[in-house]
């Protein structure tokens, strides 16, 4: 769960979020639609890899993290990293039961005031053109999930392709919950330039918006994306739109009533999805941001 420090940001820059009028329009001519049980209970392993990432990486690369490794069981960890304060958690392996390499990144600890300061740092800056060669310099992203995925990004590469050849894999999927799901989709840009052959998708859960317009359209050109926020989460209305900041499609959010619906459309604003449910940062609940998603409460 975000700590106080990013709350306290929120406040003072993101309460204003009605914006984008085109927007309206679309969503309107587009149909919101209910998940059925079968896909909800598709999403609970990954929901599942997103809640290991808070776990020790000395738990993780030998899969002995209590409940979260055993829901996936199955597992084979091939690299952990991370001291949870200057770089966030951080574990690769294959899942032999979804068939996929999974990557998957820590969200924000309450405990650690350094990862904090990351989330605040709300500033809009270029892709690093070494980490994605070829990115137009239109597209931009929030410079504090940016450095935080660079942290990690080549290390991350090289444990990729270990899983890729070392289980024949065809997919990789990133997985993320809060910050962790920022630096997860920014790894969903990163490792494609980088390796081909492969399908890549982003299940990703409580995400704040990562980057601009041109970012957001970006992903929807390049990525399989699945952002998951739950009833009425603040933080994935959040840095705002009048900063700049767009999402990508591909919501899907829990409402109140516990059904799932898919948002069509980059920051849908209908009632039904969670720009048009929490219109300010007032009208939220942080207590919504950890869970539970399917009865999966985010942390180790």
């Amino acid at each position: 769960m975000l700590a106080k420090s990013f709350i306290v940001s929120a406040l003072l820059c993101a309460f204003s979020i009605n914006a984008a009028p085109a927007l309206v329009e679309v969503s309107k001519r587009q149909s919101i639609t209910t998940l059925t049980a079968s896909q909800i209970s598709a999403f609970k392993p990954f929901t599942f890899f997103a809640s290991t990432a808070y776990c020790e990486p000395s738990t993780t690369i030998n899969w002995s993290c209590g409940s979260n490794c055993a829901a996936n069981s199955d597992f084979i960890p091939v690299a952990s990293g991370g001291d949870g304060s200057d770089t966030q958690f951080w574990y690769v392996g294959f899942s032999p039961s979804q068939a996929t390499v999974i990557v998957a990144h820590q969200g924000t600890d309450t405990s650690q005031i350094e990862a904090d300061a990351t989330d605040i740092d709300a500033f809009l800056e270029n892709l690093d053109s070494s980490l994605f060669p070829g990115v137009s310099s239109s597209i931009e992203a929030h410079s504090g999930f940016a450095n935080e995925q660079a942290k990690t990004a080549t290390t991350i590469l090289a444990a990729v392709k270990t899983a890729i050849s070392a289980h024949g894999a065809t997919q990789v999927t990133v997985v993320g919950h809060s910050l962790g799901a920022a630096i997860a989709l920014l790894d969903g840009v990163y490792l494609p330039l980088h390796i081909s052959g492969v399908s890549f998708k982003a299940i990703t859960y409580g995400m704040p918006r990562v980057g601009n317009q041109a970012f957001a359209d970006y992903v929807d050109a390049h990525l399989a994306l699945t952002h998951i926020n739950n009833k009425e989460d603040i933080v994935p209305i959040v840095p705002g739109r009048f900063l700049g900041y767009h999402h990508p499609s591909g919501e899907v959010h829990i409402m109140d009533n516990n059904q799932w619906v898919s948002c069509p459309g980059q920051d849908n604003t209908s009632t039904e999805c969670i720009v048009g449910d929490v219109q300010n940062i007032f009208e939220g609940d942080t207590s919504d941001h950890s869970g539970p998603y399917d009865g999966v409460e985010m942390g180790c």
